[in-house]
C-alpha cells in the first residue's frame, strides 16, 4: 500500500513538472512575457529608456539637439577633455565625431534616432 502511494505521488509530481515545461507555450506565455515586457534575450533593451512608458517606436525621432545632449552626457563621463565635433544625419541615426583637445578625431559614434542608443562607427 505504501509503495502504491509513493508511486502515485511520484507520477503526479513528474506529470506536473512536464506540464509546467511543455504546457507553458500552449497557454500563451513565452519567455519574453515571463517578465511582462520586452523580447526574449533582451534585444529591445535600451538603458536610456529605463522607466519610460510605451514603445519607443511610437515616439518621435530625436532631434539633432537631443542627440547632442546624449553624446555630451556620454563624453563627459568618459573624458571631460573630449569635445563633440560635427553631427551629421545618417538616416536612421546621427553620426558624430568626438574630438581631442588638438581637434583630431578620436572616435566616431552613432546615436539611434528612435532609441537614443549609442554605438561606435568603424
Amino acid at each position: 500500500m505504501k509503495r502504491l502511494f509513493v508511486g502515485i505521488a511520484v507520477v503526479g509530481i513528474l506529470s506536473l513538472a512536464v506540464m509546467g515545461f511543455v504546457g507553458v507555450p500552449f497557454m500563451g506565455l513565452t519567455h519574453s512575457s515571463a517578465c511582462s515586457s520586452g523580447t526574449a534575450g533582451g534585444g529591445d533593451y535600451v538603458p536610456q529608456q529605463r522607466g519610460q512608458v510605451g514603445s519607443y517606436f511610437n515616439r518621435p525621432a530625436l532631434t539633432k539637439a537631443q542627440a547632442y545632449d546624449v553624446l555630451a552626457n556620454h563624453v563627459k563621463k568618459i573624458n571631460p577633455d573630449l569635445e563633440i565635433g560635427e553631427i551629421r544625419d545618417g538616416g536612421r541615426y546621427y553620426e558624430a565625431e568626438i574630438l581631442s583637445e588638438d581637434k583630431e578625431v578620436v572616435e566616431r559614434l552613432a546615436v539611434d534616432k528612435k532609441s537614443g542608443q549609442l554605438r561606435v562607427i568603424y
